[in-house]
């Protein structure tokens, strides 16, 4: 029995030192810089209508595009059934259908070669007991919640290949929020890492101003969720005017009565409208919390975490502004959707620094 015990323990690799690894610090970041991207092509499939130009999902084979004139039009034929291509794309040749295709393809490529980079040097680390403890269990639910997005977004792409000519706003708006989700944990473990590894002090904060860093991480989610519903009912091509929406504050047809409370989500108005506002709330929330941190006399990495957090939403507004007002091109779209990625980093470092900050008191 003892024996048994021993071979067991041989085989088991053990927790690392308590400092974290430089080797799966590195990794996350790359895992975050390759989510960013992610989103981004996201963002590429939505502006060139490119999502339901793949009608099936095939987590595997999938992987492997068409190889001749064959295999393209069978995809193609396939694309030929569903309504956007009846309705929207009636006539469209093979050229132009290639183009969409490999968008498409490209997302749905990206998300498994993330898997892959994500799960085995997961799976390297651990055998080799370079994980600290506790930290395997993290990664592993990190690795869990990439394949059920997986499953969202075939969920998402589901929603327009029968009755819809695109995939519903609510759907694509659980689809950027997973995505968005997964990226704050990575970057989040990622800055444990290496707090752990350099065991440096992140500087002195407030308490309150500590408690208002975790408000303003939630408002910019708020705010990216939002921004999903615009770009799922492309309501940034309509009131393409600033700061009026077309002359007036509130848009007349903000709501639509049979539609209820969902008007909310439903109307291209409202769903600007929201969008517009709740950035002048994240840009308020966001001067308020630099002033405290000033006042109150934070210092170190808390400090610049919450300076250049302010210089990021500051950009991303006026890039959101430059973006409706030139109707939404194409590269600025995308921009302007890695920026909303790049700010919750920017948020959840900040969250960090203050969370592990040493609390002094103070008014502010």
């Amino acid at each position: 029995m003892t024996g048994l015990t021993s071979r067991a323990n041989a085989v088991r690799p053990a927790p690392a030192a308590i400092g974290g690894q430089r080797g799966v610090e590195i990794w996350l970041w790359c895992i975050a810089a390759l989510i960013v991207a992610m989103i981004v092509v996201g963002g590429a499939t939505r502006l060139t209508d490119s999502g339901l130009s793949i009608t099936e999902w095939k987590p595997i084979l999938g992987a492997i595009p068409p190889l001749n004139d064959i295999d393209w039009q069978m995809a193609f034929e396939k694309y030929k059934q569903i309504p956007e291509y009846h309705l929207v794309n009636q006539g469209m040749g093979i050229e132009d259908f290639k183009f969409i295709f490999w968008w498409e393809w490209s997302h749905r490529f990206l998300g498994r070669f993330i898997g892959v980079a994500f799960a085995l040097p997961l799976l390297a680390f651990w055998a080799t007991g370079r994980l600290r403890a506790g930290l395997a269990s993290k990664l592993a639910g990190v690795l869990a919640l990439g394949g059920l997005q997986g499953a969202v977004g075939w969920y998402m792409v589901s929603s327009g290949l029968s009755e819809r000519v695109d995939v519903s706003q609510y759907r694509l708006a659980l689809h950027l929020s997973v995505a968005m989700c997964i990226l704050a944990l990575v970057v989040w473990i990622a800055l444990d890492e290496r707090r752990a590894r350099l065991e440096t002090s992140m500087g002195t904060v407030s308490a309150g101003v500590r408690s208002f860093a975790g408000v303003l991480l939630a408002i910019i989610g708020v705010q990216i969720v939002l921004g999903a519903f615009v770009a799922g009912l492309r309501a940034g091509l309509v009131y393409n005017t600033w700061p009026s929406m077309d002359g007036a504050f509130v848009p007349s047809d903000y709501w639509i009565s049979e539609h209820g409370l969902l008007s909310l989500f439903d109307s291209h108005a409202a769903v600007q409208f929201n969008h517009r506002i709740m950035a002048y709330v994240v840009l308020a929330a966001v001067f308020y919390h630099e002033l405290r941190l000033l006042l109150g006399g934070a210092t170190g990495a808390v400090r610049t975490s919450g300076l250049v957090l302010a210089a990021a939403v500051v950009a991303q507004a006026v890039l959101g502004i430059m973006t409706l007002v030139m109707h939404v091109p194409l590269a600025l779209g995308l921009i302007h959707q890695g920026g909303a990625a790049l700010v919750l980093s920017i948020a959840v470092w900040h969250l960090f620094t203050a969370r592990n900050a040493s609390v002094v008191d103070g008014s502010a």
